[in-house]
């Protein structure tokens, strides 16, 4: 019978998954490298079945898949560890969901369509906070401004807290390629190359571009847009340093040897493996994502504003409903999907609505009551 599989399960992240799918009911096998710490967490979580596997083995992460399975993996950083989780989910025809938010990575998956289609598999990478509520935001203006050939998204928060891992995958992405949907075309261009201001909530906000799954996957429902750009919210300070920061790490990235030397400098320093805030810190955090659709010209047709909580909270639910929709029949095709072609934009909506996301007042849709 096809199970879920969590994979990375006693990590930050992958705990608080396994939290959300026993949550509503499922159970996962919950697989990782410390077998100990995994009969622990199964305990804790009711008796879930566990399972011993790492990246460093790959065939003892293929061994954990049959076809129609579904794999959750929060293995991180996904540059250095998803490699072999992505191969096992393909190779059996099992669905394959992660948590990333490493651009390269997510490129790296859009580009294992066929082998995936060829197997069955769909694939959802970044179904988390990066790159969920930009992905449904867009998908809802766009709904409203189908004429659009632009879009553009950016990402807010207050008060967030960061996990060991976060930190790690942002550590090894510093001297990665960005990139952008350009005249229809994905291409490279660097993190922080523009710089915008949104209005957020009444807040003039600014914002640095930075490479996620809008780029990839916005297209697949929309495929007459032309240009996409995807923004994080940073003081203007920061965006202004990230623009001129990263001309300096596209130099390094050229010279193949000093970048090895230093990506593995940062991987020695930036520990993964090191907790994330606690529950009182992600109550705090607060979070808004802005998705405007536009012409050729710039101007918006319409406008929407999603506002949420904790991002990790978020990860954890999102992932948590994608695979138990996937087990249960609810996916929409295979090969790699976004988020809305994965499941369609009315079903999306609900799940993050359910997740705590709602429509902020004065977008171009309607907030929906429940």
């Amino acid at each position: 019978m096809p199970k879920i599989v969590l994979f990375g399960a006693t990590g930050y992240t992958g705990r608080l998954t396994a939290q959300a799918l026993t949550a509503r009911g499922a159970s996962p096998v919950l697989a990782g490298r410390n077998g100990a710490a995994l009969a622990k967490l199964g305990a804790e979580l009711g008796g879930c079945e566990t399972a011993v596997a790492d990246v460093a083995d790959p065939a003892s992460v293929r061994a954990l898949l049959g076809r129609g399975d579904v794999l959750v993996t929060t293995v991180g950083p996904f540059l250095r560890h998803g490699g072999p989780a992505l191969a096992a989910a393909i190779a059996a025809g099992a669905h394959y969901l992660d948590s990333t938010g490493e651009g390269p990575f997510i490129r790296t998956v859009f580009e294992h369509d066929e082998p995936a289609r060829a197997t069955g598999a769909g694939l959802l990478t970044a179904f988390g906070f990066d790159y969920v509520p930009g992905n449904l935001a867009a998908g809802l203006a766009l709904r409203e401004a189908p004429a659009a050939v632009r879009a553009e998204v950016g990402y807010f928060m207050k008060s967030p807290g960061t996990s060991g891992g976060t930190r790690a995958s942002m550590a090894g992405m510093l001297f990665e390629p960005g990139f952008a949907l350009r005249s229809g075309q994905v291409v490279t261009e660097r993190t922080g190359a523009r710089v915008r201001s949104f209005d957020v909530a009444g807040q003039s906000l600014t914002g640095a571009s930075i490479p996620g799954s809008e780029h990839l996957a916005l297209t697949r429902s929309h495929p007459h847009l032309r240009e996409v750009d995807v923004f994080l919210g940073l003081p203007p300070l920061a965006a202004q340093g990230l623009r001129a920061g990263s001309r300096l790490t596209s130099v390094v990235a050229q010279v193949p040897a000093l970048k090895r030397g230093l990506d593995e400098a940062l991987a020695r320093t930036v520990k993964g493996s090191t907790g994330g805030p606690d529950a009182e810190a992600r109550r705090r955090t607060r979070t808004w994502v802005v998705a405007e659709a536009q012409d050729a010209a710039g101007k918006t047709l319409a406008s929407v504003t999603l506002k949420g909580g904790d991002p990790y909270d978020f990860t954890a639910a999102i992932l948590a409903w994608a695979a138990d929709t996937a087990l249960g029949g609810g996916l929409l095709g295979s090969g790699a999907l976004g988020p809305v072609d994965a499941f369609g934009l009315d079903a999306l909506h609900t799940a993050a609505r359910d997740a705590g996301w709602s429509t902020h007042p004065g977008s171009s849709i309607e907030p929906k009551t429940t």
